[in-house]
């Protein structure tokens, strides 16, 4: 018998994409090479979209909503006005799927500001378990749940991060979104191994992946999504290609953008990082 939400991956195809942001729709719109988009889906109006949007979707470019203020690691349900929002933007963007973040942002109405990890603990599975699955009904194609940079780690964790996932799959069928400079921040910041988590999580239900640039200061590690991403982030993308072949990748740039050449390049090392997981070690 097929899992709970065995429906719900997603099984497209979407290559090398880049993260849309207004400062650089005009760099996306003459930018060779890119396969796929994704927008932040609280920085959209689905029924007055950019209108770079609408021209790059023209064009047959799939967009991903994005979504980072859904907060299915809460105790509460997801909120049905941000599960209608996600919705709606999938629709008007004729989405292949939705992602958002395992991630806790808020209790008792207050916004916690940032995307902090989940007590990975089996009470809070049957939580989130069914936080998911509400979410699922409530969207008209496949949610991805992207795993987090944590800055800290629960006390009382009963799972790794990479277990904690892969029930929760078993359990839902939600795809992954896969980040891999989050896998890299924690393993500088908590000591915690990004390949062990990359052989324990089910990649057959991925999703894409994302890649980002950050930097070290006083000996932590930064995933700004401002620079660059260092050789270590694009070795683990190489890593997790030779275990499962992604549908997609993404590169996340959310500030202090830089030329058009200089995303070309960054979008190259993807692709030579991706293609590194077949040649002879």
């Amino acid at each position: 018998m097929a899992e709970p939400g065995a429906g719900q991956r997603t099984g497209v195809e979407l290559g090398v994409g880049i993260g849309w942001r207004a400062e650089l729709d005009l760099s996306i719109e003459r930018m060779p090479g890119v396969d796929f988009l994704e927008v932040v889906a609280e920085n959209i109006r689905p029924a007055d979209l950019p209108e770079s949007l609408r021209v790059l979707r023209a064009r047959g470019l799939p967009v991903v909503p994005h979504g980072v203020s859904l907060g299915v690691g809460g105790a509460e349900p997801p909120s049905p006005a941000r599960l209608a929002h996600l919705a709606a933007c999938a629709q008007a963007l004729d989405a292949p799927l939705v992602s958002e973040h395992l991630a806790f942002v808020r209790g008792g109405g207050i916004e916690a500001g940032h995307l902090l990890p989940v007590p990975r603990t089996r009470e809070s599975l049957r939580v989130i378990t069914e936080n998911v699955r509400r979410a699922q009904d409530a969207l008209p194609v496949p949610l991805a749940l992207e795993n987090v940079a944590a800055i800290f780690g629960w006390p009382d964790d009963e799972l790794t991060e990479a277990q904690f996932l892969a029930e929760l799959v078993e359990r839902t069928g939600v795809g992954l979104l896969i980040d891999v400079a989050n896998l890299y921040t924690n393993q500088f910041n908590l000591g915690l191994s990004a390949t062990a988590a990359l052989d324990a999580l089910p990649l057959e239900h991925l999703a894409y992946v994302h890649v980002a640039g950050g930097y070290e200061h006083h000996g932590i590690w930064h995933d700004t999504h401002t620079t660059s991403a260092p050789e270590p982030v694009l070795d683990l993308l190489t890593e997790l290609c030779a275990r499962a072949t992604p549908p997609g990748v993404l590169l996340e740039w959310d500030d202090e953008y830089p030329s058009d050449a200089a995303l070309g390049h960054e979008l190259a090392r993807i692709r030579t990082a991706m293609s590194a997981a077949g040649e002879p070690g």
